[in-house]
């Protein structure tokens, strides 16, 4: 049985429950393989009722991510003007990637219904299911050299932090360096990607996962505690193509503004909206773990930290908790 027979028998009741023995008996398949293709549409984002002795409805259907629509919304120049939407993709990072070595223009934007491998900082995976998120990555061309990438990296926390306020009304911090919470809980991460030549930036990507109307059972058990959507955080399903529209202004704004007058705007609105910084913390770098204050952040996008002796230190890579 294909998901096609079960679907058309599912819409042919809209908001009615249609019992697991009709199906059966129309498609003539085992409840077994029922269940199995209900679980295959839930992972392309249907959202489908089970009621014992009542069988099955269709609750909510995955929207999708319309390039017209998001064409129609945008009042950018150039980001997410030259647009590639995916239905699924191992990592929209590697699609883009392969992009912009084809001489990709600044501002291309690859997104995807689903990814099957994304990936986040440090290697770790990202939860990405069909329908249900926002997943994509924006190509820059900056004229800075390599050592100011993770400046680059804190534009892109505040500019995705800044479009999602637009769009849900939620209190949006973000713990160093990119990481957005929502009441302590990840609802977004942030990847930079780029390639150099001769210590000058060829091209950036920059990979931004947003968990929007991702639900419970969407999250892993083990993830769940730490992770939250914006569907979850604020009680409704949220408009996937609005907040791209907004993150796509926002970062065309603020890279303009960065490009026009350095990083020092940027840290100040990155500051404004932090987490991390004032609090006791434990920071796993790759030179060991070391405890203090996040005071501030330095001229590269470095972390000053305190120690408990009083002295500062600059941390550019590590893994912020609480202490």
């Amino acid at each position: 049985m294909n998901q096609s027979p079960l679907l058309s028998l599912l819409e042919e009741k809209p908001g009615a429950f249609v019992s697991g023995e009709e199906i059966s008996r129309k498609l003539n398949v085992s409840r077994t393989a029922i269940w199995k293709q209900i679980r295959k549409l839930e992972a392309e984002g249907y959202v489908i009722e089970a009621v014992p002795r009542l069988g099955y409805r269709i609750v909510e259907r995955p929207s999708r991510l319309s390039p017209t629509e998001l064409a129609n919304r945008l009042t950018t120049r150039s980001f997410g003007r030259h647009l590639r939407v995916f239905d699924a993709v191992p990592s929209t990072q590697d699609v883009l990637r392969e992009l912009a070595e084809e001489g990709a223009p600044e501002g291309t934007l690859v997104l995807a219904e689903q990814q099957t491998k994304g990936r986040g900082r440090m290697g770790r995976s990202w939860v990405s299911p069909a329908g249900k998120g926002v997943w994509m990555s924006l190509l820059l061309r900056p004229s800075v050299p390599l050592h100011m990438t993770p400046q680059l990296t804190l534009l892109a926390a505040v500019s995705l932090s800044r479009a999602i306020a637009r769009v849900v009304p939620l209190e949006i911090g973000i713990k160093w360096p990119n990481d957005l919470l929502v009441g302590g809980r990840k609802i977004s991460g942030i990847l930079l990607e780029s390639a150099a030549e001769d210590e000058r930036i060829r091209y950036v990507v920059a990979g931004m996962g947003i968990s929007v109307n991702l639900e419970e059972q969407d999250f892993p058990p083990e993830v769940l505690e730490k992770a939250i959507s914006l569907r979850m955080a604020a009680g409704r399903p949220v408009d996937r193509v609005e907040i791209v529209a907004a993150a796509m202004e926002e970062f065309e704004k603020l890279y303009e503004l960065y490009a026009a007058q350095g990083f020092a705007p940027i840290r100040a609105l990155w500051e404004a909206h932090s987490v991390t910084l004032g609090r006791p913390a434990t920071l796993q770098t790759p030179h060991g773990t070391i405890e203090g204050i996040p005071l501030e952040l330095d001229d590269l996008g470095g972390l000053r930290v305190r120690l408990a002796d009083g002295s500062i230190r600059t941390v550019y890579s590590a893994e912020v908790g609480d202490r």
